[in-house]
């Protein structure tokens, strides 16, 4: 059976736990600043912690699960990561480097069942969730690259949009937030996370009680059933109507603001009239929602949306704005690699497969 990653373990079940072994509170506070602070990757070189501590933490974690798969590095300064897990599944990490900072998005799902039409995520299933380790780990990893690269500076921000839907797996979710919050640890302001849900109504009500205080953005894509449901199947289970309550709890709880994600497909959902219908669906709540434009990147497998044309986002921006709304394009990174979020994962895995009676091999 594989050990557990350290990593999962928040400061608060790291201390009860070695207290369960008879261990004393400050030996978690060492273990955390050796962690997090000093970024050991061997419990051995954590040299001021006893050696009956050292040998029960290794009897039960281990600190590193994933392993460097393939890597791709832009000329804007991204670079993609593709981690094998520990049991074989690939997931993807991207760094980014903005003027803000560094800002790493990670993935929490091995596959994703939301099955938007567009997106590369959904082109393979779900298979399983990844464990609050396995989602900070990402970080570590990529810090360790820049540390080894002898590249100054630490991860700053990060946003939870990668593969999978972050609220299909909200108890990892919540203890990976945590984790990197610590101001013991990693230190990531709260207003420095963002996460990104397909819009799980529910868990976006039980993720505004839990308080994290973190930033929440909205996959939207479309301003009414007809056009989302089309292009998003979980708008079948989740319409507009029950998405936008969710929302609107958000909003009446905590008076902060929400990105509203909006990926523009040439001819699909990227006329005049869906940007009025846009503003109209957020009503009186400008002043709390932000829209994000997002130009396509496209997918082979998805060749029946393409990239709107620079007029048609710009026309659809103009209008949003001539109505109040606040909104964005978004800045794009790692053009020249496999930008798609999932599009380096499920090319991996296609190339991987051998060929066979009504099969060609990939390349």
């Amino acid at each position: 059976m594989n050990k557990a990653s350290i990593y999962g373990m928040t400061l608060d079940q790291l201390t009860a736990w070695l207290s369960e072994r008879g261990h004393r509170k400050f030996r978690a506070a060492q273990v955390w600043d050796w962690l997090y602070r000093k970024r050991v990757t061997a419990f051995t070189d954590m040299t001021d912690v006893h050696p009956e501590c050292i040998a029960v933490l290794e009897e039960h974690f281990v600190i590193q699960t994933l392993t460097e798969h393939v890597k791709q590095e832009s000329a804007d300064g991204t670079i993609k990561f593709l981690f094998k897990l520990v049991d074989g599944n690939l997931i993807e990490t991207v760094l980014m480097k903005h003027k803000f900072g560094l800002s790493v998005c990670v993935t929490t799902q091995v596959g994703c069942n939301i099955g938007c039409s567009f997106c590369a995520s959904g082109l393979l299933p779900k298979s399983r969730d990844l464990t609050s380790g396995e989602i900070v780990e990402q970080i570590m990893n990529v810090q360790l690259h820049l540390d080894q690269a002898g590249q100054e500076g630490k991860v700053s921000h990060v946003v939870v949009m990668g593969i999978g839907e972050p609220f299909d797996n909200f108890e990892n979710l919540s203890d990976f937030l945590r984790v990197i919050k610590d101001h013991k640890g990693l230190a990531i302001g709260a207003r420095h996370i963002t996460v990104s849900t397909s819009g799980l109504a529910d868990k976006i009500i039980e993720f505004t009680d839990s308080d994290m205080q973190v930033n929440l953005a909205v996959s939207l894509h479309a301003p009414n059933n007809e056009l989302r449901t089309r292009i998003m199947k979980i708008n079948r289970a989740i319409p507009i109507e029950k998405l936008m309550e969710a929302i609107q709890y958000y909003w009446d709880k905590t008076n902060r603001r929400i990105t509203l994600e909006y990926i523009l497909l040439k001819d699909v959902n990227d006329h005049r009239e869906q940007a009025l219908e846009l503003a109209e669906l957020i009503g009186d709540n400008k002043h709390l929602a932000n829209v994000n434009l997002i130009p396509y990147n496209p997918v082979d497998e998805h060749s029946q949306y393409q990239r709107s044309e620079q007029e048609s986002i710009r026309a659809f921006y103009d209008t949003l704005k001539k109505q109040g709304v606040s909104c964005s394009v978004r800045l794009e990174h790692g053009t020249d690699i496999d930008a798609a979020c999932g599009q380096l994962r499920s090319k991996q895995i296609k190339e991987s497969k051998p060929a066979g009676p009504g099969r060609i091999a990939a390349g």
